[in-house]
C-alpha cells in the first residue's frame, strides 16, 4: 500500500509577478492559506490582498498544495488586488471586531438576564398576593394567570437554552475541522496473509486497534485503485479517515468499529463479486466511501426516537430519515474542509455524481425503505437485469450497502455474537430513556421482553436471508459464503430458543410442586437465568 514516504517532501512553482519571475518552494503539507501568504510575501503585499493565479492558457489555478508544478518557461501569471481601505479603515475594522465580540458576549449572558428579570417580576406579583388578601376574585385570578405565564416563559426559555446545548452535537450546519493532524503512530506493514484475509467476509475486526483499522481502510483505497482514480493526495486520505473516525461516537453499537465492519464487508463483496467487471471505478469509490460515512455522528437513538421525541433533527428533516440525512450532511461537511477533501482533484461534474451517489446510498440505509428498495430490485431482476442502465445499477448499489450495513450474522458466531450484545445494549439504553420520557417503546428494544434468540430469529429469517438470496441470483459466489452462514445462524438461534423454552417449562413445573425451601431457591435462580437468557457482554 502507498504511504507518505513515496511523496516528494516539497514542491517548486514558478510565478510571474508584475513581469518579474519568482520561484516559491513549499511543503505538500502546507495549507492553501500558508501558500497564499508566501505568494503575498514574495510580491511584497499584505496577506489580505486578493491573489489570482492563471496558467499560460489563462485557466485559473487553485492556490493549494495540490497546484501542479511548472517550469520557468511556463510560469503562472499572478494578479494581485490590494483591498481598498481608507485611512480610518483600520480603526473602523477594529471597532467592528470589538462590536462583534461584544454582541457574542451579550448573547451568552442574555439568558441569565432574562431569567433574573422574570424572577424579579414573579417575586413582585407573589408578594402582592401575600399582602393584598382583600383583592376581588377576578383580580386574584388575573394575578395567578400572570404568575403562570411568567413561569411558562422561564420554562420555555430555559428549556430552549438547555435543548440547544444538549442537541448541539446534532447540528449539521457547523463546519467540521480535523482536531489533530496525521499522528506519528508507526506505519503498519500488512502481511500478504492480512491482505488476503481482509477480502473475506469471515474477517474478525475485534482484534484490530483503531489506528490499525485506519491503515486497513487506507489500504482498501489504494488496492482498489481509488487513490489513482480520484487523484487523491495520500496525506489528505489519512486526514480524511482521521476526521471520519473523530466524528463517530462511542456508542455501544453505532461506533467507528461498526463503520469499519460495514466498509470491510463492502470491500469483501467488491472482491467476491468482481464488481469492477460490472461498474466503473468511480462507482466502487462511491460504494466504499458511502460505507465509511454511512453512520457519521450517530447519537445512539434511532429514527423512531428522534420522531417521537421531536428532536431538532426530526424537525429539520420533517421526520423523513432524520439520522440518514444527518449522516450525509456531516460527511460533506468533512469533505468541505480542503485538508480532508479526498475529491479535491476531480472536476465539478464528477464531484456532482459522487455527491449524488453517496447521498443516495446513505439514505438507502434507512430500514424504513427496505421493502421499497427490495421490491424495485426484484422487479429489475425479473425484467432481466441490465448493468448498462443507470437505474438498475443505482438499485444494485443501494441493495449492496444495505447488505453490508446489516451483515454481522454472515460472519462466524464468535465475530457476530458480540455485535448482538452491543446492539441490545444500545436498544435497552433507548427503551429505558423512552420509558422515562413517556414515549412509545418497541417490543424488540424492551429489556423486559427481548432475548438474544427472539431478537435475531425473525430478523435473519425475514430480512437477511431473503435479501442475500435475491442478490445471489446476480452473484452466485455469495451463496456458499454468505447465504449458508445466515441459515446456520438462524438454526443456531432457534436451538437456543428451544433450550430457553424448555428451561422455562421446567421452571413452571418446579413452581407447581409443593413449596420446599430448596426448591424455591433453585426455581428463583432458574427464573432469573431464563429471564436474562445469556448475560450481555460489553465489547470494547
Amino acid at each position: 500500500m502507498g504511504n507518505a514516504s513515496s511523496i516528494e517532501p516539497s514542491k517548486t512553482v514558478y510565478l510571474d509577478i508584475n513581469g518579474k519571475q519568482e520561484k516559491i518552494v513549499f511543503s505538500r503539507h502546507c495549507s492553501a492559506r500558508d501558500i497564499q501568504e508566501l505568494i503575498a510575501q514574495t510580491a511584497g503585499v499584505t496577506s489580505n490582498a486578493t491573489i489570482t493565479v492563471k496558467d499560460v492558457n489563462g485557466a485559473h489555478i487553485s492556490v493549494s498544495s495540490a497546484m501542479p508544478s511548472n517550469t520557468a518557461t511556463n510560469s503562472y501569471q499572478v494578479t494581485i488586488k490590494e483591498p481598498q481601505v481608507q485611512q480610518t479603515g483600520e480603526t473602523e475594522l477594529f471597532q467592528t471586531v470589538l462590536a462583534t465580540v461584544a454582541e457574542q458576549l451579550n448573547r451568552v449572558f442574555r439568558m441569565e438576564e432574562l431569567k433574573t428579570e422574570l424572577n424579579q417580576r414573579l417575586n413582585v406579583i407573589e408578594k402582592r398576593m401575600e399582602i393584598v388578601e382583600g383583592l376581588k376574585a377576578v383580580e386574584i385570578e388575573k394575578c395567578k394567570r400572570d404568575i403562570s405565564d411568567i413561569k411558562d416563559q422561564i420554562w420555555n426559555a430555559q428549556k430552549k437554552y438547555v435543548d440547544l446545548n444538549k442537541m448541539s452535537y446534532l447540528s449539521d450546519e457547523k463546519k467540521i475541522s480535523l482536531k489533530r493532524d496525521v499522528p506519528t503512530y508507526p506505519k503498519y506493514t500488512l502481511s500478504q496473509e492480512t491482505v488476503d484475509y481482509l477480502k473475506q467476509p469471515t474477517f474478525d475486526m475485534w482484534h484490530w486497534e483503531p489506528n490499525e483499522m485506519l491503515s486497513l481502510l487506507e489500504h482498501m483505497y489504494h488496492e482498489l485503485g481509488l487513490v489513482k482514480e480520484f487523484s487523491i493526495n495520500p496525506i489528505t486520505l489519512k486526514r480524511w479517515l482521521l476526521c471520519v473516525q473523530e466524528n463517530y461516537r462511542n456508542n455501544p453499537f453505532h461506533n467507528f468499529r461498526h463503520c469499519f465492519c460495514v466498509s470491510q464487508m463492502m470491500y469483501g463483496m467488491i472482491q467476491l463479486c468482481r464488481l469492477w467487471d460490472h461498474m466503473a471505478r468511480e462507482d466502487l469509490g462511491i460504494l466504499l466511501t458511502a460505507a465509511v460515512c454511512h453512520d457519521l455522528d450517530h447519537p445512539g437513538y434511532n429514527n423512531t426516537y428522534q420522531i417521537n421525541a421531536r428532536t431538532e433533527l426530526a424537525i429539520r428533516y420533517n421526520d423523513i430519515s432524520p439520522l440518514e440525512n444527518h449522516h450525509c450532511a456531516v460527511a460533506f461537511q468533512i469533505l468541505s474542509n480542503p485538508e480532508c477533501n479526498i475529491f479535491a482533484n476531480v472536476d465539478k461534474d464528477t464531484f456532482k455524481r459522487i455527491r449524488a451517489g453517496i447521498t443516495m446510498l446513505i439514505l438507502a440505509t434507512d430500514m424504513a425503505r427496505h421493502a421499497e428498495i427490495m421490491e424495485s430490485f426484484k422487479e429489475k431482476l425479473a425484467q432481466g437485469f441490465d448493468y448498462k442502465q443507470k437505474d438498475n445499477l443505482d438499485t444494485l448499489k443501494m441493495v449492496l450497502i444495505k447488505c453490508c450495513d446489516i451483515s454481522n450474522e454472515v460472519r462466524p458466531m464468535e465475530v457476530s455474537e458480540p455485535w448482538v450484545d452491543c446492539l441490545l445494549e444500545e436498544y435497552f439504553n433507548q427503551s429505558d430513556r423512552e420509558k422515562m420520557e413517556g414515549l412509545p417503546v418497541a417490543p424488540f428494544m424492551d429489556r423486559d421482553k427481548v432475548t438474544k434468540p427472539t431478537a435475531q430469529i425473525g430478523f435473519i429469517k425475514f430480512v437477511l436471508i431473503p435479501m442475500f438470496e435475491t442478490v445471489s441470483k446476480l452473484f452466485n459466489a455469495i451463496n456458499d459464503v454468505m447465504v449458508m452462514p445466515l441459515k446456520n445462524a438462524k438454526d443456531r438461534y432457534e436451538a437456543m430458543k428451544s433450550a430457553e423454552d424448555a428451561q422455562k417449562e421446567f421452571v413452571t413445573e418446579e413452581l407447581a410442586r409443593p413449596p420446599r425451601a430448596s426448591t424455591l431457591v433453585a426455581a428463583s435462580s432458574l427464573v432469573r437465568r431464563a429471564h436474562l437468557n445469556v448475560p450481555l457482554r460489553r465489547v470494547t
